[in-house]
Protein backbone atom coordinates (compact mmCIF):
# COMPACT_ATOMS: atom_id res chain seq x y z
CA UNK A 1 0.00 0.00 0.00
CA UNK A 2 0.89 3.97 -0.64
CA UNK A 3 1.22 5.93 2.13
CA UNK A 4 2.35 9.48 3.34
CA UNK A 5 5.39 9.39 4.97
CA UNK A 6 5.93 12.13 7.69
CA UNK A 7 9.66 13.22 8.78
CA UNK A 8 9.22 15.46 11.83
CA UNK A 9 12.31 17.50 11.98
CA UNK A 10 14.15 15.57 8.82
CA UNK A 11 14.77 17.40 5.53
CA UNK A 12 16.46 15.18 3.09
CA UNK A 13 17.01 16.08 -0.42
CA UNK A 14 14.18 13.72 -1.55
CA UNK A 15 11.45 15.09 1.61
CA UNK A 16 12.05 18.75 0.31
CA UNK A 17 11.14 17.61 -3.60
CA UNK A 18 7.97 15.90 -2.39
CA UNK A 19 7.63 19.02 -0.82
CA UNK A 20 7.49 21.05 -3.36
CA UNK A 21 6.11 18.85 -6.03
CA UNK A 22 3.11 18.52 -3.09
CA UNK A 23 3.27 22.25 -3.30
CA UNK A 24 2.65 22.45 -6.99
CA UNK A 25 -0.20 19.79 -6.76
CA UNK A 26 2.12 17.16 -8.03
CA UNK A 27 1.63 13.89 -6.46
CA UNK A 28 4.70 11.70 -4.84
CA UNK A 29 4.14 8.09 -4.62
CA UNK A 30 5.80 6.70 -1.95
CA UNK A 31 5.89 2.77 -1.77
CA UNK A 32 7.17 0.97 1.73
CA UNK A 33 9.42 -1.92 0.79
CA UNK A 34 10.12 -3.13 4.30
CA UNK A 35 13.78 -2.39 3.79
CA UNK A 36 12.88 0.91 2.32
CA UNK A 37 10.80 3.80 1.37
CA UNK A 38 10.75 4.59 -2.26
CA UNK A 39 9.33 7.94 -4.01
CA UNK A 40 8.07 7.93 -7.51
CA UNK A 41 6.89 10.05 -9.85
CA UNK A 42 3.76 10.40 -12.07
CA UNK A 43 3.65 11.14 -15.52
CA UNK A 44 0.40 13.69 -15.90
CA UNK A 45 -0.66 13.03 -19.28
CA UNK A 46 -0.59 9.15 -18.79
CA UNK A 47 -1.18 8.53 -15.43
CA UNK A 48 2.12 5.95 -15.69
CA UNK A 49 3.72 5.88 -12.38
CA UNK A 50 7.00 4.75 -12.27
CA UNK A 51 9.83 4.07 -9.39
CA UNK A 52 13.40 4.24 -11.04
CA UNK A 53 16.56 2.56 -9.49
CA UNK A 54 14.38 0.56 -6.89
CA UNK A 55 17.55 -1.80 -5.21
CA UNK A 56 16.59 -5.04 -5.17
CA UNK A 57 19.71 -6.84 -3.59
CA UNK A 58 22.80 -5.56 -2.06
CA UNK A 59 25.58 -3.79 -3.72
CA UNK A 60 27.78 -6.73 -5.32
CA UNK A 61 31.69 -5.23 -4.09
CA UNK A 62 34.02 -6.33 -1.60
CA UNK A 63 33.42 -9.52 -0.08
CA UNK A 64 29.95 -9.92 -2.49
CA UNK A 65 31.76 -9.98 -5.64
CA UNK A 66 31.89 -12.90 -7.66
CA UNK A 67 29.03 -14.09 -5.07
CA UNK A 68 25.47 -14.76 -5.06
CA UNK A 69 23.05 -11.64 -4.86
CA UNK A 70 21.91 -10.74 -0.97
CA UNK A 71 19.08 -9.21 0.44
CA UNK A 72 19.76 -5.25 0.34
CA UNK A 73 20.40 -3.32 3.77
CA UNK A 74 17.47 -1.94 5.85
CA UNK A 75 17.57 2.23 4.98
CA UNK A 76 15.93 4.81 6.82
CA UNK A 77 14.34 7.76 5.09
CA UNK A 78 12.43 7.83 1.61
CA UNK A 79 14.61 6.88 -1.10
CA UNK A 80 13.96 8.89 -4.25
CA UNK A 81 13.51 6.93 -7.38
CA UNK A 82 13.09 9.56 -10.04
CA UNK A 83 16.20 8.93 -11.63
CA UNK A 84 17.26 6.20 -13.65
CA UNK A 85 20.20 3.98 -11.91
CA UNK A 86 24.00 3.06 -12.81
CA UNK A 87 23.85 0.49 -15.43
CA UNK A 88 26.37 -2.55 -14.85
CA UNK A 89 29.76 -2.14 -16.02
CA UNK A 90 29.80 -2.66 -20.09
CA UNK A 91 31.64 -4.12 -22.67
CA UNK A 92 32.02 -4.61 -26.23
CA UNK A 93 31.59 -7.73 -29.03
CA UNK A 94 35.32 -8.92 -30.51
CA UNK A 95 37.06 -6.66 -32.82
CA UNK A 96 34.98 -3.81 -31.23
CA UNK A 97 36.52 -0.82 -30.76
CA UNK A 98 34.27 0.68 -28.08
CA UNK A 99 30.91 -0.55 -26.46
CA UNK A 100 28.48 0.76 -28.94
CA UNK A 101 25.68 0.58 -25.72
CA UNK A 102 28.04 3.10 -23.79
CA UNK A 103 26.04 6.65 -25.50
CA UNK A 104 23.96 7.15 -22.69
CA UNK A 105 25.02 9.67 -20.16
CA UNK A 106 24.55 6.96 -17.23
CA UNK A 107 27.52 6.02 -15.02
CA UNK A 108 28.37 2.50 -15.49
CA UNK A 109 29.12 0.61 -11.40
CA UNK A 110 29.98 -2.25 -9.97
CA UNK A 111 26.84 -1.39 -7.89
CA UNK A 112 24.14 -1.35 -10.18
CA UNK A 113 21.36 -4.28 -8.98
CA UNK A 114 18.47 -2.19 -9.45
CA UNK A 115 15.31 -2.31 -11.60
CA UNK A 116 12.15 0.09 -13.04
CA UNK A 117 8.65 0.22 -12.03
CA UNK A 118 5.94 1.45 -14.42
CA UNK A 119 2.50 0.88 -13.82
CA UNK A 120 -0.85 2.39 -14.43
CA UNK A 121 -2.52 4.85 -11.52
CA UNK A 122 -4.77 7.12 -11.04
CA UNK A 123 -3.46 10.95 -11.13
CA UNK A 124 -3.16 10.36 -7.20
CA UNK A 125 -0.59 7.73 -8.61
CA UNK A 126 -2.28 4.65 -7.17
CA UNK A 127 -2.22 1.73 -8.89
CA UNK A 128 -4.88 -0.12 -10.78
CA UNK A 129 -4.57 -3.89 -9.11
CA UNK A 130 -4.81 -7.45 -9.92
CA UNK A 131 -2.67 -6.59 -13.38
CA UNK A 132 -0.62 -9.21 -14.96
CA UNK A 133 3.26 -8.11 -15.06
CA UNK A 134 6.15 -8.43 -17.42
CA UNK A 135 9.47 -8.75 -16.34
CA UNK A 136 11.71 -7.56 -19.66
CA UNK A 137 15.64 -9.12 -19.30
CA UNK A 138 17.30 -6.71 -21.31
CA UNK A 139 19.96 -8.17 -24.13
CA UNK A 140 22.95 -7.34 -25.10
CA UNK A 141 25.59 -10.45 -25.23
CA UNK A 142 25.67 -10.76 -21.54
CA UNK A 143 28.25 -8.32 -21.53
CA UNK A 144 25.95 -5.07 -22.54
CA UNK A 145 22.51 -3.67 -21.93
CA UNK A 146 20.67 -1.46 -19.23
CA UNK A 147 17.33 -1.08 -17.84
CA UNK A 148 16.94 2.54 -18.78
CA UNK A 149 17.33 1.61 -22.40
CA UNK A 150 13.75 0.52 -22.26
CA UNK A 151 10.62 2.20 -20.83
CA UNK A 152 7.57 -0.19 -19.57
CA UNK A 153 5.23 2.98 -20.57
CA UNK A 154 5.69 2.15 -23.77
CA UNK A 155 4.27 -1.77 -22.74
CA UNK A 156 1.22 -0.59 -20.63
CA UNK A 157 0.70 1.76 -23.41
CA UNK A 158 0.36 -0.91 -25.65
CA UNK A 159 -1.46 -2.91 -23.37
CA UNK A 160 -4.70 -0.21 -23.08
CA UNK A 161 -2.98 0.16 -19.81
CA UNK A 162 -3.45 -3.85 -19.52
CA UNK A 163 -0.42 -4.76 -17.37
CA UNK A 164 2.65 -3.86 -14.39
CA UNK A 165 6.21 -3.53 -16.21
CA UNK A 166 9.29 -4.21 -14.63
CA UNK A 167 12.71 -3.96 -16.05
CA UNK A 168 15.77 -5.38 -14.82
CA UNK A 169 19.99 -5.22 -14.31
CA UNK A 170 21.74 -7.82 -13.66
CA UNK A 171 25.64 -8.59 -13.83
CA UNK A 172 27.51 -8.34 -16.70
CA UNK A 173 30.79 -9.69 -18.17
CA UNK A 174 33.50 -10.67 -15.91
CA UNK A 175 31.56 -9.56 -13.01
CA UNK A 176 28.66 -11.46 -13.83
CA UNK A 177 30.11 -14.45 -15.41
CA UNK A 178 33.47 -15.13 -14.22
CA UNK A 179 33.75 -18.93 -15.03
CA UNK A 180 36.15 -21.49 -13.29
CA UNK A 181 37.38 -24.16 -10.89
CA UNK A 182 38.31 -20.68 -8.33
CA UNK A 183 34.94 -19.41 -8.67
CA UNK A 184 33.09 -22.71 -7.89
CA UNK A 185 35.32 -23.31 -4.59
CA UNK A 186 34.43 -19.97 -3.16
CA UNK A 187 32.37 -17.93 -5.37
CA UNK A 188 29.01 -18.16 -7.72
CA UNK A 189 29.05 -18.86 -10.97
CA UNK A 190 26.57 -17.61 -13.74
CA UNK A 191 26.02 -14.79 -10.92
CA UNK A 192 24.32 -12.90 -13.26
CA UNK A 193 21.89 -15.57 -13.20
CA UNK A 194 21.53 -15.97 -9.74
CA UNK A 195 20.77 -11.76 -10.29
CA UNK A 196 17.79 -12.48 -12.52
CA UNK A 197 16.63 -15.15 -10.27
CA UNK A 198 16.89 -12.58 -7.38
CA UNK A 199 15.01 -10.07 -8.70
CA UNK A 200 12.14 -12.36 -9.91
CA UNK A 201 11.89 -13.35 -6.27
CA UNK A 202 11.69 -9.52 -5.30
CA UNK A 203 8.72 -9.09 -8.12
CA UNK A 204 7.33 -12.48 -6.46
CA UNK A 205 7.48 -10.05 -3.00
CA UNK A 206 6.99 -6.85 -3.21
CA UNK A 207 4.43 -6.55 -7.17
CA UNK A 208 1.58 -6.52 -5.33
CA UNK A 209 2.02 -3.24 -3.49
CA UNK A 210 2.68 -1.78 -7.39
CA UNK A 211 -0.77 -3.20 -8.27
CA UNK A 212 0.68 -6.27 -9.94
CA UNK A 213 -0.29 -10.08 -9.51
CA UNK A 214 2.66 -12.08 -8.23
CA UNK A 215 0.94 -15.33 -9.48
CA UNK A 216 0.28 -13.61 -13.33
CA UNK A 217 4.04 -13.18 -14.07
CA UNK A 218 5.59 -13.43 -17.64
CA UNK A 219 9.08 -13.35 -18.49
CA UNK A 220 9.96 -11.54 -21.78
CA UNK A 221 13.47 -10.99 -23.28
CA UNK A 222 15.28 -10.23 -26.32
CA UNK A 223 18.81 -11.45 -27.77
CA UNK A 224 20.66 -12.55 -23.98
CA UNK A 225 17.63 -11.47 -22.31
CA UNK A 226 15.76 -14.61 -24.30
CA UNK A 227 18.93 -16.65 -23.48
CA UNK A 228 18.19 -15.80 -20.39
CA UNK A 229 14.53 -16.78 -20.51
CA UNK A 230 15.71 -20.06 -21.83
CA UNK A 231 17.97 -20.85 -18.87
CA UNK A 232 15.57 -19.64 -15.95
CA UNK A 233 13.33 -22.14 -17.48
CA UNK A 234 15.50 -24.54 -17.28
CA UNK A 235 17.41 -23.03 -13.91
CA UNK A 236 17.18 -25.85 -11.16
CA UNK A 237 16.08 -28.64 -13.81
CA UNK A 238 13.36 -26.95 -14.67
CA UNK A 239 12.53 -26.80 -10.78
CA UNK A 240 12.66 -23.65 -9.27
CA UNK A 241 10.68 -23.16 -5.99
CA UNK A 242 8.31 -21.23 -5.87
CA UNK A 243 7.84 -21.37 -9.49
CA UNK A 244 8.22 -17.74 -10.55
CA UNK A 245 6.67 -17.05 -13.59
CA UNK A 246 3.63 -18.86 -15.39
CA UNK A 247 4.41 -17.52 -19.02
CA UNK A 248 7.79 -16.60 -21.01
CA UNK A 249 8.59 -14.71 -24.05
CA UNK A 250 11.79 -15.11 -25.80
CA UNK A 251 12.80 -13.07 -28.93
CA UNK A 252 15.50 -13.78 -30.96
CA UNK A 253 16.91 -15.98 -28.40
CA UNK A 254 20.89 -15.99 -28.19
CA UNK A 255 22.53 -18.90 -26.77
CA UNK A 256 26.48 -18.84 -27.03
CA UNK A 257 29.02 -21.82 -26.29
CA UNK A 258 28.02 -22.69 -22.60
CA UNK A 259 30.92 -25.17 -21.49
CA UNK A 260 31.38 -26.75 -18.61
CA UNK A 261 32.54 -24.38 -15.39
CA UNK A 262 35.73 -26.76 -15.64
CA UNK A 263 35.86 -27.00 -19.21
CA UNK A 264 39.76 -25.73 -20.68
CA UNK A 265 38.09 -22.49 -22.98
CA UNK A 266 36.45 -21.38 -19.49
CA UNK A 267 39.40 -22.35 -17.44
CA UNK A 268 41.97 -20.30 -19.68
CA UNK A 269 39.51 -17.67 -19.31
CA UNK A 270 39.98 -17.36 -16.37
CA UNK A 271 43.52 -17.64 -15.70
CA UNK A 272 43.75 -15.00 -18.13
CA UNK A 273 41.47 -12.21 -15.82
CA UNK A 274 44.04 -13.65 -13.33
CA UNK A 275 47.02 -12.46 -15.33
CA UNK A 276 45.10 -9.31 -16.45
CA UNK A 277 44.81 -7.66 -12.85
CA UNK A 278 48.16 -9.19 -11.30
CA UNK A 279 46.74 -11.75 -9.46
CA UNK A 280 48.73 -14.70 -11.07
CA UNK A 281 51.39 -14.84 -7.97
CA UNK A 282 48.57 -14.91 -5.16
CA UNK A 283 48.18 -17.60 -3.03
CA UNK A 284 44.58 -17.11 -3.25
CA UNK A 285 43.78 -15.65 -6.27
CA UNK A 286 39.64 -15.48 -5.71
CA UNK A 287 40.74 -13.37 -3.22
CA UNK A 288 43.33 -11.16 -4.84
CA UNK A 289 40.34 -10.29 -7.56
CA UNK A 290 37.63 -9.25 -4.89
CA UNK A 291 40.58 -6.92 -3.45
CA UNK A 292 41.14 -5.82 -7.09
CA UNK A 293 40.09 -1.94 -8.20
CA UNK A 294 37.20 -2.05 -10.07
CA UNK A 295 38.90 -0.35 -12.64
CA UNK A 296 41.40 -2.88 -13.28
CA UNK A 297 38.41 -5.95 -13.78
CA UNK A 298 36.72 -3.39 -16.03
CA UNK A 299 39.66 -2.76 -18.09
CA UNK A 300 40.60 -6.56 -18.51
CA UNK A 301 36.29 -7.11 -18.87
CA UNK A 302 36.30 -4.22 -21.82
CA UNK A 303 39.60 -5.88 -23.63
CA UNK A 304 39.38 -9.77 -23.37
CA UNK A 305 35.81 -8.93 -24.88
CA UNK A 306 37.33 -6.75 -27.71
CA UNK A 307 40.10 -9.26 -28.41
CA UNK A 308 37.64 -12.52 -29.12
CA UNK A 309 36.44 -13.64 -32.38
CA UNK A 310 34.54 -11.46 -34.58
CA UNK A 311 31.17 -10.40 -32.68
CA UNK A 312 31.36 -12.69 -30.53
CA UNK A 313 30.88 -12.73 -26.97
CA UNK A 314 33.66 -13.87 -24.11
CA UNK A 315 31.47 -13.85 -20.73
CA UNK A 316 28.44 -16.08 -20.88
CA UNK A 317 27.11 -18.50 -18.70
CA UNK A 318 28.32 -21.82 -18.12
CA UNK A 319 27.48 -25.15 -17.24
CA UNK A 320 27.43 -24.96 -13.14
CA UNK A 321 25.95 -28.05 -11.91
CA UNK A 322 23.29 -26.42 -9.43
CA UNK A 323 21.65 -23.75 -11.02
CA UNK A 324 22.22 -24.58 -14.60
CA UNK A 325 23.12 -28.71 -14.46
CA UNK A 326 24.08 -29.58 -18.22
CA UNK A 327 23.89 -28.20 -21.58
CA UNK A 328 20.85 -25.74 -21.92
CA UNK A 329 19.49 -28.10 -25.06
CA UNK A 330 19.64 -31.07 -22.65
CA UNK A 331 17.36 -29.84 -20.16
CA UNK A 332 14.49 -27.28 -21.86
CA UNK A 333 11.42 -27.56 -19.59
CA UNK A 334 8.53 -29.65 -20.72
CA UNK A 335 4.95 -27.58 -21.01
CA UNK A 336 5.25 -26.24 -17.13
CA UNK A 337 4.52 -22.63 -18.88
CA UNK A 338 2.88 -20.65 -21.67
CA UNK A 339 5.48 -19.42 -24.20
CA UNK A 340 6.05 -17.56 -27.62
CA UNK A 341 8.63 -17.32 -29.39
CA UNK A 342 9.71 -14.95 -31.64
CA UNK A 343 13.12 -15.34 -34.71
CA UNK A 344 13.80 -12.65 -37.26
CA UNK A 345 15.00 -13.63 -40.38
CA UNK A 346 18.62 -13.03 -40.94
CA UNK A 347 19.47 -13.22 -37.47
CA UNK A 348 23.46 -13.49 -37.97
CA UNK A 349 23.86 -10.24 -40.70
CA UNK A 350 25.18 -8.05 -37.59
CA UNK A 351 27.72 -10.76 -36.42
CA UNK A 352 29.34 -11.15 -39.58
CA UNK A 353 32.21 -9.11 -41.26
CA UNK A 354 30.01 -8.59 -44.19
CA UNK A 355 33.73 -7.40 -46.21
CA UNK A 356 35.85 -10.40 -44.78
CA UNK A 357 36.73 -12.71 -47.09
CA UNK A 358 36.99 -15.73 -45.04
CA UNK A 359 34.91 -18.73 -46.49
CA UNK A 360 32.09 -20.32 -44.61
CA UNK A 361 34.26 -23.14 -44.28
CA UNK A 362 37.32 -21.18 -42.36
CA UNK A 363 34.26 -19.31 -40.77
CA UNK A 364 32.94 -22.11 -39.05
CA UNK A 365 36.22 -23.53 -37.69
CA UNK A 366 36.72 -19.88 -36.03
CA UNK A 367 33.64 -19.80 -34.93
CA UNK A 368 33.56 -22.86 -32.72
CA UNK A 369 36.74 -23.41 -30.98
CA UNK A 370 36.35 -26.96 -30.53
CA UNK A 371 35.29 -27.94 -34.39
CA UNK A 372 38.06 -29.85 -36.18
CA UNK A 373 38.58 -29.08 -39.69
CA UNK A 374 37.05 -32.25 -40.28
CA UNK A 375 33.22 -30.73 -38.84
CA UNK A 376 33.77 -27.18 -40.28
CA UNK A 377 33.69 -28.81 -43.56
CA UNK A 378 30.81 -30.37 -42.79
CA UNK A 379 29.77 -27.36 -41.95
CA UNK A 380 30.53 -25.60 -44.99
CA UNK A 381 28.78 -28.70 -47.22
CA UNK A 382 25.43 -28.30 -45.47
CA UNK A 383 25.48 -24.67 -46.68
CA UNK A 384 26.52 -24.75 -49.82
CA UNK A 385 23.15 -24.49 -51.39
CA UNK A 386 22.30 -21.68 -49.37
CA UNK A 387 23.71 -19.28 -51.93
CA UNK A 388 27.04 -16.86 -51.73
CA UNK A 389 29.86 -17.48 -49.58
CA UNK A 390 28.64 -14.35 -47.33
CA UNK A 391 24.91 -15.73 -47.08
CA UNK A 392 26.42 -18.70 -46.06
CA UNK A 393 28.33 -17.28 -42.95
CA UNK A 394 25.52 -15.51 -42.29
CA UNK A 395 23.21 -18.18 -42.04
CA UNK A 396 25.94 -19.93 -39.98
CA UNK A 397 25.96 -17.66 -37.44
CA UNK A 398 22.26 -16.92 -37.25
CA UNK A 399 21.08 -20.57 -37.26
CA UNK A 400 23.75 -21.81 -35.00
CA UNK A 401 23.61 -19.24 -32.02
CA UNK A 402 19.94 -17.78 -32.46
CA UNK A 403 17.24 -19.27 -34.68
CA UNK A 404 18.29 -23.27 -34.35
CA UNK A 405 18.23 -22.80 -30.45
CA UNK A 406 14.60 -21.46 -30.38
CA UNK A 407 13.27 -24.10 -32.10
CA UNK A 408 15.14 -26.78 -29.72
CA UNK A 409 13.25 -24.65 -27.37
CA UNK A 410 9.74 -25.56 -28.89
CA UNK A 411 10.75 -28.73 -30.01
CA UNK A 412 10.84 -29.91 -26.38
CA UNK A 413 7.90 -27.72 -25.37
CA UNK A 414 4.40 -29.29 -24.89
CA UNK A 415 2.59 -26.70 -23.29
CA UNK A 416 0.43 -23.87 -24.77
CA UNK A 417 3.22 -22.42 -27.86
CA UNK A 418 3.42 -19.80 -30.28
CA UNK A 419 6.00 -19.26 -33.03
CA UNK A 420 6.09 -16.11 -34.92
CA UNK A 421 8.78 -14.53 -36.97
CA UNK A 422 9.59 -10.92 -37.89
CA UNK A 423 10.32 -10.81 -41.35
CA UNK A 424 10.09 -6.78 -42.42
CA UNK A 425 13.38 -5.84 -44.39
CA UNK A 426 16.12 -6.00 -43.31
CA UNK A 427 14.72 -8.60 -40.88
CA UNK A 428 18.21 -8.46 -39.03
CA UNK A 429 18.72 -8.71 -35.10
CA UNK A 430 17.30 -5.88 -33.25
CA UNK A 431 15.03 -5.02 -35.90
CA UNK A 432 11.95 -6.06 -34.07
CA UNK A 433 12.88 -3.35 -30.60
CA UNK A 434 11.61 -0.17 -31.50
CA UNK A 435 8.43 -2.01 -32.67
CA UNK A 436 7.65 -2.38 -29.16
CA UNK A 437 9.68 0.31 -27.39
CA UNK A 438 9.12 2.89 -29.43
CA UNK A 439 11.13 4.95 -27.36
CA UNK A 440 14.07 2.67 -27.33
CA UNK A 441 17.04 5.09 -26.21
CA UNK A 442 19.67 3.39 -27.25
CA UNK A 443 21.46 4.66 -30.65
CA UNK A 444 21.17 1.38 -32.67
CA UNK A 445 22.65 0.99 -36.17
CA UNK A 446 20.56 2.29 -39.08
CA UNK A 447 20.18 -1.34 -39.28
CA UNK A 448 18.02 -1.59 -36.93
CA UNK A 449 15.62 1.52 -36.54
CA UNK A 450 12.21 1.38 -37.33
CA UNK A 451 12.09 1.79 -41.05
CA UNK A 452 8.17 0.86 -41.17
CA UNK A 453 5.63 3.26 -38.98
CA UNK A 454 2.41 1.42 -40.82
CA UNK A 455 0.21 2.38 -37.34
CA UNK A 456 -1.69 -1.80 -38.33
CA UNK A 457 1.35 -3.34 -38.14
CA UNK A 458 2.80 -1.56 -35.61
CA UNK A 459 0.09 -2.27 -33.50
CA UNK A 460 -0.95 -6.12 -34.44
CA UNK A 461 3.00 -6.93 -33.41
CA UNK A 462 3.62 -5.07 -30.29
CA UNK A 463 -0.02 -5.85 -28.85
CA UNK A 464 0.47 -9.71 -30.10
CA UNK A 465 3.31 -9.46 -27.27
CA UNK A 466 1.00 -7.24 -24.47
CA UNK A 467 -1.76 -9.79 -25.25
CA UNK A 468 0.28 -13.13 -24.26
CA UNK A 469 1.62 -11.16 -21.13
CA UNK A 470 -2.16 -10.38 -20.32
CA UNK A 471 -3.88 -13.62 -21.01
CA UNK A 472 -0.88 -16.09 -22.67
CA UNK A 473 -2.55 -15.65 -25.72
CA UNK A 474 -1.61 -13.22 -28.55
CA UNK A 475 -5.34 -13.92 -29.92
CA UNK A 476 -6.59 -12.26 -27.21
CA UNK A 477 -7.56 -8.73 -28.68
CA UNK A 478 -6.54 -5.33 -26.99
CA UNK A 479 -7.51 -3.41 -30.06
CA UNK A 480 -9.18 -4.07 -33.86
CA UNK A 481 -5.91 -4.66 -34.90
CA UNK A 482 -5.23 -6.66 -38.06
CA UNK A 483 -3.58 -9.71 -36.17
CA UNK A 484 -5.07 -12.88 -37.76
CA UNK A 485 -5.98 -16.19 -36.09
CA UNK A 486 -2.84 -17.33 -34.90
CA UNK A 487 -2.74 -21.04 -34.48
CA UNK A 488 -0.29 -22.61 -31.56
CA UNK A 489 2.72 -24.65 -32.95
CA UNK A 490 3.35 -28.11 -33.02
CA UNK A 491 5.44 -30.71 -34.31
CA UNK A 492 3.35 -31.73 -36.80
CA UNK A 493 1.28 -28.60 -38.25
CA UNK A 494 4.42 -25.88 -37.32
CA UNK A 495 2.30 -23.09 -38.08
CA UNK A 496 4.15 -19.59 -37.38
CA UNK A 497 2.60 -16.36 -38.11
CA UNK A 498 5.08 -14.56 -40.52
CA UNK A 499 5.17 -10.30 -39.44
CA UNK A 500 6.21 -8.89 -42.62
CA UNK A 501 5.36 -6.44 -45.46
CA UNK A 502 4.95 -6.56 -49.26
CA UNK A 503 7.00 -4.36 -51.69
CA UNK A 504 4.16 -2.13 -51.44
CA UNK A 505 4.62 -1.46 -48.34
CA UNK A 506 1.48 -3.23 -47.12
CA UNK A 507 1.48 -5.40 -43.53
CA UNK A 508 1.72 -8.76 -44.91
CA UNK A 509 0.73 -10.89 -41.57
CA UNK A 510 -0.36 -14.45 -42.03
CA UNK A 511 -0.07 -17.70 -40.93
CA UNK A 512 3.69 -20.05 -42.85
CA UNK A 513 4.34 -23.71 -42.00
CA UNK A 514 7.90 -24.02 -40.66
CA UNK A 515 10.47 -24.62 -43.37
CA UNK A 516 11.79 -28.70 -43.72
CA UNK A 517 15.30 -27.57 -44.70
CA UNK A 518 15.67 -24.95 -41.81
CA UNK A 519 14.99 -28.03 -39.46
CA UNK A 520 16.99 -30.26 -41.11
CA UNK A 521 19.82 -27.60 -40.37
CA UNK A 522 18.76 -27.66 -36.94
CA UNK A 523 18.87 -31.22 -36.51
CA UNK A 524 22.55 -30.70 -38.07
CA UNK A 525 23.22 -27.99 -35.33
CA UNK A 526 21.49 -30.29 -32.46
CA UNK A 527 23.99 -33.03 -32.91
CA UNK A 528 27.26 -31.06 -32.43
CA UNK A 529 25.89 -29.31 -29.48
CA UNK A 530 28.73 -31.06 -27.21
CA UNK A 531 31.45 -29.07 -29.41
CA UNK A 532 29.30 -25.83 -29.78
CA UNK A 533 28.35 -25.45 -26.03
CA UNK A 534 24.72 -25.73 -26.67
Amino acid sequence: MFMRVQLPGIWTATAILATLRAQAGVPAPIVDLGYAQYQGSVNASTNVTSFFGIRYAAAPVGDLRFSAPQPPANVTGVQDATTQPNECFQAGSGVSAANPLRTRAIDSSEDCLFLNVYYPSDAEGVPLEDLPVVVWIHGGGFVGGAASQYRGSDLIAQSNRGLVAVMIQYRLGLFGFLPGTEVKKNGALNAGLLDQDFALRWVREHISKFGGDPSKVTIWGESAGAGSVLLQMIANNGNTEPQLFRGAISSSNYLGSQYAYDDPIPESLYSEVVAQTNCTGAADSMACLRAADAGTLQTANVGLNNAAFSHTFLFVPVVDGTFITQRPLLSLAQGKKSLMVVTNAFEGTNFVNQTATINATDYAFQLFPKFTEEQAHEVGEVYAPLGTQLFQKNAIMGESIFTCSAYALINSFSGNLFKGEFAVPPGTHGADVSFYFPSFTIDVPAANKRVYNNTQFVDAFAQSFTAFVISQDPNMKISDTILPRWDGWDPVGRTEMLFNRTDAGIPDLRQITTSDALLERCQFWASLGQLTGH
